[in-house]
């Protein structure tokens, strides 16, 4: 399975810099950083600021951050309507979602629904995927949950998830 993780609108530097370092464990094909997701060795920025936000991804990444290949997108939108086209199918990571295309993570017929290249599109940490996004996903999957909280901290959900459709 070739996958592709966009990370779009993740507001903490050590969330992405722990999906980079899953991302790498996982040979994740690229990653994409989207929204308000901070960069990494962004020279859009000011030195103080990129050597920052660097530092602070490095915390969790742990070097990851060098291994993959990451890109900056400024139109969302149009990047996965791109990879769509290229035979990509996207896939949302979300909780309690009212929508047809949501399916568990463990459910048997999942398998069947997947193809084998991936865009796997992860949202902000607390308010989910961006609303925009939704009529472009093809499938969003959903990880059971049987405690009292209502969803895992989003690099955690990212692990399990990538296991999850990789198994």
């Amino acid at each position: 399975m070739n996958l592709i993780v966009v990370l779009d609108n993740i507001r903490s530097c050590y969330n992405v810099g722990a999906i980079l370092r899953t991302a790498e464990g996982f040979g994740v094909e690229k990653v994409i950083l989207s929204g308000y997701t901070p960069r990494v060795h962004d020279d859009g920025l000011l030195p103080h600021l990129r050597e920052k936000l660097d530092r602070e991804i490095h915390k969790t990444a742990l070097g990851a951050e060098d291994m993959l290949d990451i890109y900056s997108c400024g139109d969302i939108i149009t990047e996965l309507k791109r990879l769509k086209k290229e035979g990509w199918q996207i896939v949302g990571l979300e909780n309690n979602i009212d929508s047809d295309k949501l399916m568990k993570l463990s459910d048997p017929e999942l398998r069947a629904r997947l193809s084998d290249k991936i865009v796997l599109v992860l949202g902000e940490e607390v308010h989910g995927i961006d609303y925009s996004l939704h009529n472009i996903i093809d499938l969003f999957v959903e990880i059971p949950m049987k405690g009292q909280k209502e969803s895992f901290n989003v690099s955690v959900a990212t692990g399990i998830a990538i296991w999850g459709l990789m198994q």
